[in-house]
């Protein structure tokens, strides 16, 4: 048995972004606050409260990203990397709960919108857009394929996508005077980000739960693995994510050559390193033939 792994991808770039992403959200989450309470506007309340939630889940994904460069220990040998699949978790449930809040609130006020200045909303909420697509733009390297980026990135998008609502509300009440629109386009934010994080938290789920990444093909893996010279079959296959840039692999592979075992494990984990990006696999060979294994059997015996 052998094992074979590509070096994960340093994460210090990341931290530093979450970092400055943190710092100017919480500068300005205490900014519109104060002008949310003094203005009794819950449109720029509730964009308070989702920034604040931003914050939480910038510095959840902060810290996941300093804890993913931990090195692995004699009681965590795989290091902290699961952190950073961990963190978008709890960042999709923190935007669920902040989505649920705002619109419960929301319809509450429907009955009875207070008066509401509208300037002073636009305009910190037009600065609420230039601040979050800002920090959004620190994120923008890799955050595609790294989830805690994505969880991130996706948290100061609707940041951004609240702060220009408050801004249309605020300029239908100073053109109409239309004091509903304020509930009105909470309640509308409140879905749109329950509606946009139901992806985010589907996935994150799926990867603390140890699932086959989305974009891995488990049947095409085991095939692939089969058609390796010499390979008569394959059980006990198991694929998950170990962090953001990290698949890990296992698989028994029954082949009845033994001569080229190591140079057979280092040309088939840089195969499938290049075509389905997990880089980091372990494959242990058994010789003769298969016995009646196969990708569902339940209680594969690893010996690592």
């Amino acid at each position: 048995m052998a094992h074979s792994h590509a070096p994960h991808l340093p994460h210090g770039s990341a931290s530093r972004a979450f970092g400055w992403a943190l710092l100017i959200n919480l500068a300005y989450t205490a900014l519109e606050a104060g002008y949310g309470f003094h203005t009794n506007s819950l449109a720029l309340l509730s964009d308070a409260l989702h920034n604040l939630g931003d914050v939480l889940g910038l510095g959840l994904a902060w810290g996941a990203a300093k804890l993913a460069q931990r090195p692995p220990t004699l009681s965590h040998t795989y290091g902290w990397r699961r952190a950073t699949l961990l963190s978008p978790l709890a960042n999709s449930i923190l935007l669920m709960v902040f989505a649920g809040a705002l619109g419960w609130e929301a319809i509450r006020r429907f009955s009875a919108p207070p008066s509401i200045p509208a300037i002073p909303v636009m305009v910190v909420a037009g600065i609420g857009i230039f601040v979050n697509l800002g920090a959004a733009w620190l994120l923008r390297d890799g955050h595609n394929h790294d989830m805690n980026k994505r969880g991130a990135f996706l948290h100061l998008i609707a940041d951004a996508a609240v702060s220009l609502a408050a801004v249309l509300a605020g300029a239908g009440m100073l053109a109409f005077g239309w004091a509903w629109l304020d509930p009105a386009i909470a309640l509308l934010v409140g879905v749109v980000i329950a509606v946009g994080t139901f992806g985010l938290l589907r996935d994150s789920f799926n990867a603390a739960m140890d699932a086959v990444p989305d974009n891995i093909d488990q049947v095409e893996v085991n095939a692939f693995l089969s058609s390796q010279p010499g390979v008569t079959a394959v059980h006990h296959l198991h694929i998950w994510p170990l962090g953001a840039h990290e698949v890990a692999l296992t698989a028994h592979l029954v082949r009845a050559q033994d001569h080229d075992h190591d140079a057979f494990i280092d040309a088939t984990a840089h195969a499938l390193d290049q075509r389905f990006g997990i880089n980091h696999a372990t494959l242990q060979i058994e010789r003769g033939l298969a016995c009646g294994h196969d990708l569902h059997d339940a209680a594969p015996h690893h010996s690592h």
